[in-house]
């Protein structure tokens, strides 16, 4: 009951999150999210509500989803085809800010060097998910954004391993470096075998299902939801990365999509959709719960003193990964400056960062050092995500403002649905299926008030169905209509390059209405 309880108020509170979002759109959702979850956490009401922490759950319920379906965003072959710049970026680079960022904290800070390496260690997964929020309505350098995508789908599994060797070299003294590559070695290695071979079997299943007269939408859905639960599960119980498998087994997910275009094209839309409502759910969820946490950490300590060793340690972890970042990007990959300086800004921590920090318990490291990674992390976060916010802004260029896209869309909408007004009132129709068809097509140019559609709609409940010729006529009206938007969007697509995202956007609504009254007809 107190999990259902959690995952219910953390659910609404994301929701909340999100619709707060789409009205300031200048402001990222994760910056929402927080806030909100900052107020939970002072509501003792709210706060209440919400379990203790619990790094399995976390990990299981809400990281091991949004790594599967962001492995889903990426072709297979393109990670094959830079395996090399993979390794170098989620192995080399990630030990060289380690080190750095350990000795700095270390030296900077007066933070024992076990304990420093701690603090580093968890520093070093991204989150593809929260770097999307701070390029939001920017255009990044391509070669950056596919090595950014890469590098967070597979550094989580190195900030795993070196977290581990650091908790080791915390609670013996020393460091056992051959262990460690061991344990890399096969973390990492049987995480990618279990991940193919588990994804594999389950993609040849559902295409059989598909093939056959067993074959349903809805059992489709729930193979797809439990894949990334019952594959991360599996692999930590086999003691091999849970992180890597469901990201080997988004990659292979994604490929079997590319061919069931059209195999199967309800799947696999129903499956987009389940991305990204999961997708942005969790994400703001990760945002909400570390809000919380820094709430309840700070009342524990009350602030006393050990407020500005939490905010030093936080910005030396973040230069310290600064400045390893734009050297490799500099001497290694081989960026321009202005690359150089995206590529390290574009760092973004989220939600593995955090679990990782919240995976060590309080008794191994004792209170103060506890609240000294915890809180430090969380620095780290706010700092990855604010200052490339407000830095971006001045060094990339701007996409077109969703405020100026909303004002030109609205344009093009109204003129869409002026075009197929006039082809439907030229048709021969009943005046009872007319007016229904007009007022629909009003409805989806967002004319008509809400006050004015409940009343047709409470006016519609006592009104008998329309016959079968009826029904039929109004089917045509529909597809004429629908045809006239389409031929309307497509010419102005070819004009108006710079909003076809939206434009493509708009085409899709239209398609979907006209599925929905084939849909219809099925019935």
């Amino acid at each position: 009951m107190e999990l259902m309880i959690s995952t219910f108020t953390l659910a609404i509170a994301a929701a909340i999150s999100i619709i707060i979002a789409q009205a300031i759109d200048k402001v990222s959702v994760n910056y929402i999210s927080m806030i909100i979850g900052i107020i939970i956490g002072l509501i003792p009401f709210l706060n209440q509500q919400i379990a203790s922490f619990d790094s399995e759950i976390f990990m299981e319920l809400i990281v091991a989803p949004l790594l599967f379906f962001e492995g889903q965003k990426t072709r297979i072959h393109n990670v094959g085809r830079r395996i090399k710049e993979i390794i170098g970026l989620t192995i080399i680079m990630v030990l060289l800010a380690l080190i750095v960022s350990g000795f700095s904290i270390h030296l900077l800070a007066d933070v024992s060097l076990p304990l420093a390496f701690i603090i580093g260690s968890i520093s070093t997964p991204t989150d593809a998910t929260a770097s999307e929020a701070v390029t939001n309505g920017l255009r990044m350098p391509r070669r950056v954004t596919s090595a950014l995508k890469a590098e967070s789908l597979f550094n989580d599994a190195s900030g795993i391993i070196l977290l581990n060797m650091s908790l080791l070299w915390f609670a013996n003294g020393y460091i056992n470096y051959g262990q460690t590559i061991q344990d890399f070695c096969i973390s990492s290695i049987g995480g990618a075998i279990l991940g193919f071979a588990v994804a594999w079997v389950i993609i040849i299943f559902r295409q059989t299902l598909v093939r056959s007269r067993f074959n349903s939408l809805n059992t489709q859905n729930l193979i797809y939801i439990l894949t990334p639960l019952a594959l991360y599960a599996l692999a930590e119980h086999l003691h091999v990365s849970g992180i890597i498998a469901v990201v080997v087994a988004g990659l292979l997910h994604n490929a079997e999509s590319q061919q069931s275009l059209l195999l199967n094209s309800r799947q696999v839309h129903m499956s987009q959709d389940l991305q990204n409502l999961i997708s942005d759910i969790f994400n703001s969820m990760v945002f909400i719960i570390l809000g919380l946490m820094m709430v309840r950490i700070s009342r524990n300590k009350l602030f006393n003193g050990d407020l500005a060793k939490w905010i030093i340690v936080g910005i030396i972890v973040y230069l310290a990964n600064l400045l390893v970042r734009y050297l490799y990007g500099r001497l290694i990959i081989r960026y321009d400056r202005r690359e150089s300086i995206v590529f390290s800004l574009g760092r973004i921590h989220g939600a593995v960062t955090l679990a990782l920090a919240l995976t060590i318990s309080v008794d191994f490291l004792g209170s103060q050092s506890y609240n000294l990674v915890i809180m430090s992390e969380a620095v780290l976060i706010i700092l990855s995500m604010l200052v490339p916010t407000i830095v971006f802004q001045f060094i990339l260029p701007h996409n077109v403002s969703d405020e100026e896209a909303h004002i030109v869309m609205d344009k093009i909408r109204s003129e869409m649905v002026k075009r197929a007004l006039v082809a439907v009132h030229k048709m021969y129709l009943p005046q009872r299926v007319k007016r229904h068809v007009i007022y629909t097509l009003l409805n989806q140019k967002r004319v008509v008030k809400t006050r004015e559609y409940m009343r047709v709609l409470l006016k519609t409940i006592d009104q008998p169905n329309l016959s079968k010729s009826e029904q039929y006529l109004q089917r045509l009206a529909f597809f004429r209509a629908f045809a006239i938007e389409r031929e309307y969007l497509e010419m102005i697509g070819q004009k108006e390059g710079k909003y076809r995202t939206y434009i493509l956007n708009l085409y899709n609504d239209v398609l979907l209405a006209e599925s929905l009254i084939i849909e219809l007809e099925d019935e």
